[in-house]
């Protein structure tokens, strides 16, 4: 009984807007990953909302990609003594 794991593409066509992603994807000279939440796809790309901007991520280049946990709640600030 083998159970087949979906390929990233297909993991990116079947998650739901909001879930937080993490996506590793081809670039000039590498590979680089996006950390943010799925907020757009089309048949052709996927649109990752990081901390700093809207990424938009060419499906044929996407390596990996899978669900994480939502981020850590934000430290309080330091209080100076």
């Amino acid at each position: 009984m083998s159970s087949s794991k979906p390929s990233p593409q297909e993991f990116l066509a079947a998650a739901e807007p909001g879930t937080r992603v993490v996506v590793r994807y081809r670039i000039e000279g590498g590979l680089t990953d996006a950390l943010g939440e799925l907020v757009a796809r089309t048949q052709d790309g996927c649109t990752i909302r990081t901390r700093g901007s809207d990424v938009v991520i060419p499906l044929p280049l996407v390596v990996a990609a899978k669900q994480v946990p939502p981020p850590p709640p934000r430290r309080a600030p330091r209080q100076q003594p």
